[in-house]
């Protein structure tokens, strides 16, 4: 084939990605322009150099440099005199500044490894934090803070290979460096930048662009273009350093020496205006920060730093309303299967001792898992692709009394059954019950008035069936008693038993209810998919409290959970993440599948109940699928709830 015919290809795959959509080579009207101060005729002596972006907390701290000699590290004020300095052999430079005082990132050249310093509002330095050794030798580095004031450190290396690591919980430095994920990255990387408040992380790939992805730990590893080489971007030949500023970014083509001024447009970036920095010689790094008449500006080239402002103040987005971070207080150990393979957890309470209680989670790929408090696996239970599972207390099998299990399994589109050991908690498998359905997916169990357990169980094409369960014979059955339809596909249902409710999840529309008391199956919505609910409508719990019930909804789109009240109207009462726990070591919890609740008092930390929700993308390390627990009180802090 000749390879003309990619041409075509490749300009739909720009167009796709929205690089050409950049408005790239069209400058808008209200022009920039560019000063450089008179010091720039004696530039400062730096190999990597940035301004501060606060001096609160040393008054007159202007600019921090990595000089090229064994100087090292230095502090400077606006007219370029020493303040601090720490001595080494360093290269590459980040920072984060508070009133606290200044957290900073480089590279120890003779270690050939980063490391984290700090500098305190007595102008005291800590003792160097050293990043373990990776195995790639390291081109670029840049710090994140989190919106829970979590520090982190990215690592650029050769060949497209990237780390993130875990080096600070608010100001303090941990006491170990924990990596957080491995990061595949664009080749010919040398430099990077986090915008804090939005959360992106932008790359360089030297010969085609400058790229965006989201800096959370949590996030998926999916990059768009900012800007690329022409004929398909408005960079003229190659790409180097950046400065983010809030509604700005600034960055460097070194071949041509220009500056690209880009402006955020929603979630977008759009080309503001190039302007040629003439008599600099390869200019390959920018650093900027908000001054009185637009952005101060320190540029790096072959020459050193020179100091300039440029009147240009971009618009900043406005502020994103900030969703509590609860950080989980327990990771269970993983699913024996890798991929997408945890999924639904219940709670079964152990009535003579609740600090013994359990949770069983759902391996869809292989069976069910049954942990204790702590998280430890007890039991695995390899019976086939389980999905979604629920308990319920007083099942009568033949002659004796168990607690009852119940999980769609999919390999058999059935209802699976366990017995759960009252006293033990051992969980052992008694039958399957046929069911019609093509591709059974979710399930909850209610207790009705009588004491009779039901199992309702879902088909992805929208259809519900109820079953009353009877396990009299020593062998479980169930009888139909109500048949319901979705338009489109459901998943995660609950039934408060205390009013007899039935809420399930329309993943890509609305949560419903249904009243259980009567034969009736017309569905009343509760909430639709928009405002605060992000589709995928997922893990549905009911929180029975002393004082009010809650529902409990895994808004899948947005990582993230959201409380209602749950009677009519159902109130929306506030929504929460869960973050990581930098002390214990656990990260946090995304793109949630199922969910459970309780409010029983399991004891210590558990005693107004816990919140156990599956983790879609396990981090710190990056392995198998968990489950994180997160006691109640935090939520109901959180969201100010009874």
């Amino acid at each position: 084939m000749d390879v003309t015919s990619f041409k075509p290809l490749w300009l739909s795959l720009c167009v796709a990605l929205a690089a050409c959509q950049s408005g790239a080579g069209q400058p808008a009207a209200n022009q920039a322009a560019l000063h450089l101060s008179t010091a720039s005729a004696a530039p400062l002596d730096a190999e990597s150099a940035q301004l501060i972006a606060t001096d609160k907390f040393w008054p007159g701290a202007s600019q921090l440099l990595v000089r090229p000699d064994s100087r090292g590290l230095e502090l400077l004020d606006a007219q370029g005199a020493p303040l601090s300095a720490f001595k080494g052999r360093f290269e590459g430079l980040d920072h984060r500044a508070s009133e606290e005082g200044l957290l900073i990132a480089t590279l120890d050249r003779k270690r050939q490894q980063a490391v984290l310093l700090g500098l305190d509002r007595q102008h005291q330095w800590n003792q160097p934090l050293y990043v373990p050794k990776t195995d790639f030798a390291i081109e670029g580095l840049c710090l994140y803070r989190d919106a829970g004031r979590n520090g982190y450190l990215f690592l650029i290396g050769e060949d497209g290979i990237g780390e993130q690591w875990l080096v600070s919980a608010g100001q303090k430095l941990l006491a170990a460096p924990q990596r957080v994920r491995g990061l595949s990255l664009p080749p010919e990387s040398s430099y990077c930048q986090v915008d804090d408040q939005t959360g992106e992380l932008v790359v360089n790939e030297e010969n085609v662009g400058f790229w965006r992805y989201a800096a959370d730990a949590e996030a998926p590893l999916l990059r768009q273009p900012v800007d690329i080489v022409q004929p398909f971007g408005g960079i003229a030949e190659a790409a180097a350093g950046m400065a983010l500023v809030p509604g700005g970014m600034l960055a460097l083509d070194p071949e041509t020496g220009a500056l690209h001024l880009y402006r955020r447009d929603g979630d977008a970036w759009r080309s503001h205006q190039v302007i040629a920095l003439d008599g600099f010689d390869e200019p390959e790094q920018v650093s900027a920060r908000l001054g009185e008449q637009g952005l101060d500006l320190l540029l790096t080239d072959e020459g050193g730093a020179h100091t300039a402002r440029l009147d240009w103040q971009p618009k900043a987005p406005p502020a994103t309303p900030v969703i509590p971070m609860l950080p989980a207080m327990v990771q269970t150990d993983p699913v024996p299967h890798l991929g997408d393979a945890a999924d639904d957890p219940a709670i079964w309470v152990n009535p003579a001792d609740p600090s013994s209680s359990r949770v069983l989670g759902t391996d869809k790929k292989g069976g069910l898992a049954v942990y204790d408090l702590s998280g430890k696996q007890l039991q695995y239970l390899p019976v086939g692709r389980l999905n979604n599972v629920d308990v319920r207390s007083g099942f009568a099998l033949g002659s004796k009394r168990v607690d009852l299990a119940v999980a769609s399994n999919r390999d058999h589109n059935s209802l699976h059954l366990f017995a759960i050991e009252p006293h033990s908690g051992e969980v052992s498998g008694i039958g399957e019950i046929d069911t019609p359905f093509n591709e059974i997916y979710g399930l909850c169990l209610f207790k009705d008035r009588r004491g009779a357990i039901h199992a309702i169980a879902n088909d992805k094409d929208g259809t519900f069936l109820q079953y009353r369960l009877d396990g009299s014979s020593g062998s479980p059955r169930g009888e139909q008693v109500r048949e319901f339809k979705l338009s489109s596909q459901p998943e995660g249902c609950v039934v408060d038993d205390r009013n007899q409710r039935l809420f399930v999840g329309e993943e890509d529309a609305a949560v419903w209810t249904l009243d259980l008391r009567s034969d009736a199956a017309a569905l009343e919505k509760v909430i639709d998919v928009g405002g605060p609910l992000h589709a995928d409508v997922e893990g549905l719990a009911i929180y029975s409290g002393a004082a009010s019930d809650y529902l409990v909804v895994s808004s899948q789109g947005n990582d993230s959970y959201l409380v209602l009240d749950a009677h009519a109207p159902y109130a929306v009462r506030g929504a929460f993440r869960v973050g990581l726990n930098a002390e214990r070591g656990i990260d946090g919890a995304s793109e949630t599948d199922g969910l459970e609740v309780t409010s029983a008092n399991l004891g210590g930390a558990w005693s107004r109940g816990m919140l156990v929700v599956q983790d879609g993308r396990k981090r710190m390390p990056e392995g198998a699928q968990n489950y994180k627990y997160v006691p109640w009180t935090a939520v109901a802090e959180a969201l100010g709830l009874d």
